[in-house]
């Protein structure tokens, strides 16, 4: 049973409203490393968590190919939470050999649809995994990728994911998480 009470406020009754001013937190941009190439589960259950809330997350994943992905075939794992690989036809390291020019153009052609898709803040979410490794490789000029990240909409959330993680990206992070193995 519900019980119901009829109120009709009158004029002397009517409380007056006071909106306070809502303020949007800042994005915040964190850095999982570690000494080896792994994916990091926290940073997963991060995207899946706020793909859930109903915002939009993009997982970029820079040197795993295979699969017959790329920017033009992205996976949809959740309703909002979109995951790219590279057009690659192998994963690549470090310790691989010499990059052909179809895969850095690859490389390049995923950097700069990150980037676009940073600038227009189509996302609340961004893991970007090993984005250092085309930095240390020299695809991608450090300099640019920290412009990218530091002028990101204020509410976008950057989680950077990697091995040996640059300083200049862990001096901007809001976070860093250092695993041991």
């Amino acid at each position: 049973m519900v019980a119901q009470i009829d109120y009709t406020p009158t004029k002397d009754k009517i409380a007056k409203v006071t909106h306070l001013p809502v303020t949007r937190s800042k994005g915040t941009m964190q850095v999982f490393t570690a000494p080896q190439r792994s994916f990091y589960a926290d940073s997963i259950v991060q995207a899946l968590h706020v793909a859930v809330q109903g915002k939009q997350v993009l997982v970029v994943q820079f040197f795993q190919g295979g699969i017959n992905q790329g920017v033009d075939r992205p996976r949809r794992l959740a309703q909002n939470l979109v995951w790219l690989r590279c057009d690659l036809d192998r994963n690549i390291d470090s310790q691989s050999p010499s990059l052909s020019e179809a895969e850095t153009q690859a490389i390049l052609d995923l950097w700069a649809h990150t980037r676009d898709s940073i600038d227009s803040g189509s996302y609340s979410l961004f893991v970007l995994d090993e984005l250092n490794l085309a930095v240390q490789l020299g695809l991608i000029p450090e300099s640019e990728v920290l412009e990218t990240l530091q002028r990101r909409p204020d509410y976008v959330d950057i989680v950077l994911t990697g091995a040996d993680i640059p300083p200049s990206f862990s001096d901007a992070a809001d976070q860093v998480t250092h695993r041991r193995s």
